[in-house]
């Protein structure tokens, strides 16, 4: 069957042929690739066209695809475990290598993905304040945990709603928005509920407006409010986690929050997530203490297996990010260049192997005011031509794309050629 054929196909039992919303590429006007099978840094689809992935499962594959060593651990532990939602050694083994290499990590909690880890960390706040307001920031995806979509970025940003149906009034009043890198909207907030807020979650690294690091003085104002009146800081680090360093984006500031979550790298490509932080504040979890939250599949004995092997190998390497760094400014140089001999404005916003081109006049993309303003129709427009000549993207203008362990300079080179040819 062809690409068209399988996803016309895939409508009749799936709502809009996907599992997940922006899969379906209607933002850029097109029908998707149906992917088949991937290797190191390629892909390829049901008609057999070889892709250099720029994607990575929207991050996890930071080894690249069907990397050896997370192959040879799933291969191992599937002959004699598959799932027993009994306690293993496996989950003991990679919460204890977490508590041992991750900063402010006393104590962990699995789940199955990331929304479930920010979705329970908020719960979590919750019980331990016993406070019910949480704030986050207009821009920023934790997941489409209810309270989560009000101003949020990712998908919802792509297609453009307010947020998402099925969501009870009172849930949304329990939200409280901010502008991202704005010290005075947080300050504002705090004022007038401060005593109310639970928790503030960010992403101290943005990804999901397109990437947009956090300022130094805000996230240090921020913490400072947060002491002030007595409210947990969550950070959202599922996307930045073991990305842009292996201890994440908060080992970019000088700043420590109470509450981490994790997922995509942590899984090695397996359905993963898990919410850490202070042992007080963790031990208000069941069976400890009264804040109830639980999944049959969390700690998944095959899912454990990949992330050990995963985040072992990124712990064992870290000439991996001089790597990824070393290939992200040769982008970054590159598209810059190639912007001026072709004449297409872009902003270029990196952090380590995470990079987004803004397409805009703008000088600089700091806000999600700013992402707002950027050019969606010559996205589309580059993001075609970039697939038609073997280069997958994300499909939207506010995400971010990723680099590998596996990508070389060839990879890097050959975006760059493909970019210049680009009229706009």
């Amino acid at each position: 069957m062809s690409n068209k054929e399988i996803f016309e196909t895939s409508k009749e039992y799936m709502p809009g042929g996907v599992n997940s919303p922006v899969r379906a590429f209607n933002n850029v006007g097109m029908n998707p690739p149906i992917i088949k099978e991937g290797k190191g840094v390629y892909i390829y689809d049901e008609e057999g066209k070889e892709y250099v992935d720029f994607v990575l499962a929207w991050g996890p594959m930071f080894l690249g695809h069907c990397d050896e060593d997370v192959v040879e651990a799933i291969n191992n532990t599937s002959k004699s475990a598959i799932a027993f939602g009994a306690p293993t050694k496996l989950e003991l083994d990679l919460a204890k290598f977490m508590c041992e290499t991750l900063d402010n990590v006393e104590m962990v909690r699995m789940v199955n993905s990331g929304t479930e880890a920010t979705m329970s960390a908020v719960k979590l706040a919750r019980g331990y304040t016993k406070r019910d307001k949480i704030l986050k920031f207009s821009g920023c995806y934790h997941g489409h945990f209810e309270g989560f979509l009000v101003e949020a970025g990712s998908g919802v940003l792509t297609t453009g709603i307010a947020g998402s149906a099925g969501i009870p009034r009172e849930n949304i009043e329990n939200t409280l928005v901010a502008e991202y890198n704005n010290i005075g909207s947080i300050r504002t907030v705090f004022k007038e509920k401060g005593k109310d807020i639970a928790a503030v979650i960010i992403e101290p690294v943005a990804g999901n407006m397109g990437v947009i690091k956090a300022n130094d003085e805000f996230m240090v104002e921020l913490r400072s409010l947060c002491d002030e009146y007595g409210t947990l800081l969550i950070f959202d680090e599922v996307m930045s986690g073991f990305r842009v360093a292996y201890k994440g984006a908060q080992s970019l500031f000088n700043v420590k929050p109470d509450l981490v979550t994790y997922a995509k790298i942590m899984g090695g490509g397996l359905p993963c997530g898990a919410y850490t932080g202070r042992k007080e504040i963790m031990e208000m979890l069941s069976p400890m203490g009264p804040v109830y939250q639980a999944g049959t599949m969390s700690g998944n004995p095959i899912v454990m297996a990949a992330g050990l092997a995963t985040l072992k190998k990124l712990y064992n390497n870290p000439e991996y990010y001089n790597h990824i760094n070393v290939l992200g400014e040769r982008l970054e140089k590159g598209i810059k260049e190639a912007s001026k001999e072709n004449g297409v404005p872009v902003v270029i916003n990196r952090a380590g192997g995470m990079l987004t081109l803004f397409f805009t006049e703008g000088e600089k993309v700091e806000t999600y005011e700013d992402v707002k303003k950027c050019d969606k129709e010559r996205f589309v427009r580059y993001f075609k031509h970039m697939l038609e000549h073997g280069i997958y993207l994300p499909p939207s203008q506010f995400e971010a794309l990723f680099l590998s362990v596996k990508h070389e300079e060839a990879h890097i080179d050959k975006f760059i050629e493909v970019f210049k040819s680009f009229r706009g």
